[in-house]
């Protein structure tokens, strides 16, 4: 159904990849009674069903505003009697018609457009079917468009972890979607785990269905920014005439390979070079997504902050105070995409260089924002989003967390003035919190952090490899982060009473000094109690003698216990480092800037995949 001079970018499914995706993501039956199928939909008499969803709409105003595409045709199959319109909305997400099509026959094809011309602000195209007397089958969806330019081939890099059959599972979705999978020249998987997923009994199966197409290779590893940066590497590795543009995907999603269509389709269509992001939709709770459009503060260490406007884990399927569905009208713009699901261009490699060897976190905030330095914007766009573990779920305080805070101060000297004032204070701040909340080795990981980025450049010498083996020795040494399962305790459970929190106090500052005090006294008002992981705030926490705090995962507990030696010594400590991050900081902060184009280089790359 694709016609000479189109380009498909999107298809009309009406279920998702399994049983725990809601199907209303992509087809909500208002009345009556349908039968949805991946690629087909069957309505009995007197039912009205809307793609006005998630996956089932077109975004037409991502369209309006990145691309030069003036209009869609949307073409479909269909069998029966009924109606079939093509719908349009606006920022204010009010629907009109565009287009009607009367239908009472067997195997029709019918052929809707719609102009790409009043949705700037917001709004996108969806289609809706009616019957009456009879019944209507429809099927092969497909939204075309004119595309501006040829497109250049795009592989797709897995980067996996010892999650061998969660990557396999990923392998196979993408089997099960040939027409998807025809848009991937090299489906590159790049294994870094102990468990190597060629020992798996299904890997030859797999790699046999794929032929050719695959390329699989064992590194070490290097975390994700090696595994991610070695797709990138590869198709950049001739001449920029033979350039392929790069998907990165992890390797434990539940995916639906439609993503891949729509991001293609969309990159290939763009005014000017973009990197095309798909969004996060969380895997616990599948109709929830993650964020609709992120922004980093890097003196503050932040990252993964909600633009103004967009949506923080929004519930796809709710509907606001009018009674209309949340489907992301409005249109807001990203700074960075996670590379859960990115599409990068080889041209924004050629022009700014690899990502940074950071081995985890930071590095897709810090090449995003690297990007659009040089000129290269970065659209999340909706309808294409990838399924992922929910991020709430995870607990702060786990060794990985001293790549977030160290990398956030290498982003901090790349791409702020890194005024020490804040920094500092930020820096301070967490070190306080901390301590008074009993949590040692997330002080001891911070105050490392720090150590590490005033060391300088050097310490990605060997691709940050080293530092995560020795963080999870260092942090072993601090009982309270590790997760225990609850039958393990040995505690009276008169102790284990759930004590619950009070509201964010109004002087922080004030309280926490009481609290600080309390804690170098043993003047705690609670001996021992249990805190939910949603209450396990500081100021709560700091009351007591041992706090037993429910895991964010809640698969088990952490025992925080007052320990009076750690708390003083962290606290020298602390003042120390944080003294020389104020002094020191702006010097070292120039020396990670005048290091970046070294470190970014191919020549550094090739060098850490060599060794």
């Amino acid at each position: 159904m694709e016609g000479a001079g189109s380009l498909t970018v999107q298809r009309g499914h009406f279920t998702g990849p399994g049983r725990i995706v809601p199907d209303d993501l992509y087809a909500e039956v208002l009345s009556g009674v349908a039968r949805r199928e991946h690629d087909r939909l069957h309505l009995v008499a007197g039912t009205h069903v809307t793609t006005n969803t998630y996956w089932g709409r077109l975004h037409a105003t991502y369209w309006q505003r990145w691309t030069a595409v003036t209009s869609v045709r949307v073409r479909l199959r269909v069998s029966g009697t009924g109606c079939v319109w093509l719908m349009a909305s606006d920022a204010n997400k009010v629907g009109r018609a565009v287009a009607q099509a009367t239908v009472g026959g067997t195997d029709e094809t019918v052929e809707l457009d719609g102009p790409v011309d009043r949705f700037l602000d917001g709004g996108g195209m969806w289609l809706e079917f009616a019957t009456e007397t009879d019944e209507l089958t429809v099927s092969e969806v497909r939204w075309t468009v004119t595309p501006v330019a040829p497109q250049r081939p795009v592989d797709l890099t897995i980067c996996s972890y010892n999650r061998v059959e969660e990557c396999l599972n990923t392998l196979d979705s993408l089997l099960s979607d040939p027409y998807a999978l025809d848009r991937i020249a090299v489906i590159r998987v790049v294994d870094q785990g102990s468990d190597p997923i060629e020992d798996n009994v299904r890997f030859s199966e797999v790699a046999a269905a794929l032929g050719d197409r695959l390329d699989y290779r064992r590194q070490a590893n290097l975390g994700g920014a090696g595994g991610f940066t070695r797709g990138l590497f590869e198709a950049t590795s001739g001449d920029p005439s033979d350039d392929h543009d790069v998907l990165l995907m992890d390797d434990d999603v539940l995916l639906d390979p439609e993503i891949i269509v729509r991001l293609t389709g969309f990159a290939a269509c763009t005014g000017t070079t973009t990197i095309v992001g798909g969004q996060m939709l969380n895997l616990l709770h599948p109709a929830h997504l993650h964020r609709s459009a992120e922004f980093a503060n890097p003196e503050k260490l932040e990252n993964g902050n909600c633009v103004p406007g967009g949506v923080k884990e929004g519930f796809l399927l709710g509907r606001d105070e009018r009674l209309l569905p949340n489907v992301l009208d409005r249109r807001v713009d990203t700074v960075y995409n996670g590379w859960w699901s990115c599409l990068i261009p080889a041209p924004v490699v050629r022009a700014i260089g690899y990502p940074l060897p950071l081995f985890f976190q930071w590095d897709d905030v810090e090449f995003g924002y690297r990007a659009r330095a040089h000129g290269f914007p970065t659209v999340s766009l909706p309808g294409a989003g990838v399924w992922h573990a929910d991020f709430g779920w995870k607990d702060w305080d786990e060794w990985h967390r001293y790549f977030n805070l160290r990398n956030g101060l290498i982003m901090a000297a790349l791409h702020t003035d890194f005024d020490s004032r804040v920094v500092c204070g930020t820096v301070t701040r967490f070190l306080r919190e901390y301590l008074v909340a009993m949590q040692y080795g997330l002080a001891v990981t911070l105050l490392t952090a720090v150590e590490d980025f005033l060391r300088g450049p050097e310490i990605l010498d060997d691709g940050s490899a080293s530092a995560a083996a020795r963080l999870r020795e260092i942090r072993a040494a601090y009982p309270e982060t590790r997760c225990v399962p609850m039958h393990e305790l040995e505690l009276d459970f008169r102790d284990l009473v759930v004590q619950p929190a009070g509201p964010r106090p109004s002087r922080e500052l004030l309280v926490w000094a009481k609290r600080a005090v309390a804690q170098a006294t043993g003047r705690t008002r609670i001996r021992s109690g249990m805190v939910t992981a949603g209450e396990a705030h500081w100021w709560h926490v700091s009351q007591f003698e041992r706090a037993v705090v429910t895991d964010m995962g809640e698969t088990g507990v952490r025992v925080r216990t007052r320990d009076r030696q750690r708390l003083t010594e962290l606290s020298r400590r602390g003042l120390s480092v944080v003294r020389r991050l104020y002094r020191e900081g702006p010097i070292v902060a120039r020396q990670w800037r005048d290091a970046a184009p070294r470190v970014t280089s191919r020549e550094n790359w090739a060098r850490l995949y060599e060794a």
